[in-house]
């Protein structure tokens, strides 16, 4: 560090400002540019080791999702990932499933290589993991899933807003009887959505036309449910959807009963996960910005880290509304199943 300050002209001092992202802001242009072109000409780099000796941080963030397969995932893994990059931590992403026992004993790993903190879109309603991270005095944020008590920082989507929206687009249209297919209601999006669709159809003097649980956030159990839902309730014109890969499913359970979308049943999904506008008809859903969470939640998670005594803080960002091909007016008269 004493040669690069000395072949770009200024003080150590300068030099480890300007090679850390965190601190760079802190450095006149002119300065960070000869300091960069002094570190690149003699090939230093700052050693992340010793330097977590000196300051007792090692810039290191544990991300741990429970799908990394799944696209609603990726754009919150590239808004965190760029926004901890320009606060100057390095992330460690983790797919980890739903299996508590597997998350806490990955916690305890991240913890023993010293991470600073943890974001977490793993959450059930009342997480093992969040109680172990507080026990460990370890800061920790949630993401798109929070907590039925609110115990640490958390950024989400306005649930009960993105149902309130489809609903009444669906009403607009002239739907009264519709039905839903509801999220596992261990998670916060599965029960407030669920809960959210509910108070929608109240607002509008309705009541629900078949409501079925799905046992997980898939295509498959989307089609399964659906299936159920069409044969329980023949008289349905809309289905709303707890996700994208849910209504998908539906689309699956329509073709199946020889039925169309948006002719025989307008559909509805939440998320607007990519390539859901190529799909046929392109799916009608409930917009999350997820990216912006992943950005929320690096936020959140560097000033839980710098002030540990901050105030819990949630974030919660409104949905839109995308419409697209999957809905229309309803027929007149009942549908019939044919299964």
């Amino acid at each position: 560090m004493k040669q690069v300050a000395e072949l770009a002209g200024v003080h150590v001092s300068t030099v480890s400002r300007a090679l850390n992202p965190a601190t760079r802001p802190m450095v006149v242009a002119e300065a960070v540019a000869r300091v960069m072109k002094a570190a690149n000409t003699l090939g230093y780099r700052l050693d992340p080791v010793a330097a977590s000796l000196r300051t007792g941080r090692s810039r290191l963030v544990g991300v741990l999702v429970p799908d990394i397969a799944t696209s609603v995932f990726t754009p919150i893994l590239t808004g965190a990932t760029a926004r901890l990059s320009a606060h100057g931590y390095s992330a460690m992403v983790a797919y980890v499933g739903g299996d508590a026992r597997q998350q806490l004993d990955l916690a305890g790993d991240l913890i023993a290589r010293r991470v600073d903190g943890l974001i977490l879109a793993t959450v059930s309603l009342d997480d093992p993991l969040v109680g172990f991270c507080l026990a460990e005095k370890l800061p920790a944020v949630l993401v798109n899933r929070a907590e039925k008590e609110a115990r640490v920082p958390a950024v989400v989507s306005d649930d009960m807003r993105g149902m309130q929206l489809a609903i009444d687009h669906l009403v607009a249209l002239g739907h009264s009887r519709i039905g839903h297919l509801a999220g596992p209601q261990q998670h916060s999006t599965g029960l407030l959505r669920r809960q959210g669709f509910l108070q929608a159809l109240a607002s509008h003097g309705l009541k629900a036309h078949g409501l079925i649980e799905a046992g997980t956030y898939t295509r498959e159990e989307g089609a399964l449910a659906a299936r159920r839902l069409i044969e329980d309730h023949p008289e349905i014109t809309a289905i709303v959807a707890a996700n994208d890969l849910l209504a998908l499913g539906a689309y699956d359970a329509l073709r199946e009963h020889g039925l169309t979308c948006p002719d025989d049943l307008a559909i509805i999904g939440h998320n607007d996960m990519p390539l859901v506008d190529l799909v046929q008809p392109p799916l009608t859903t409930i917009r999350i910005s997820h990216e912006e969470m992943g950005r929320q939640a690096a936020d959140l998670l560097q000033q839980t880290i710098e002030a540990a005594d901050s105030p819990v803080r949630n974030v919660v960002l409104p949905p839109r509304l995308i419409v697209r091909g999957s809905t229309a007016a309803p027929r007149k008269g009942r549908i019939k199943s044919k299964a």
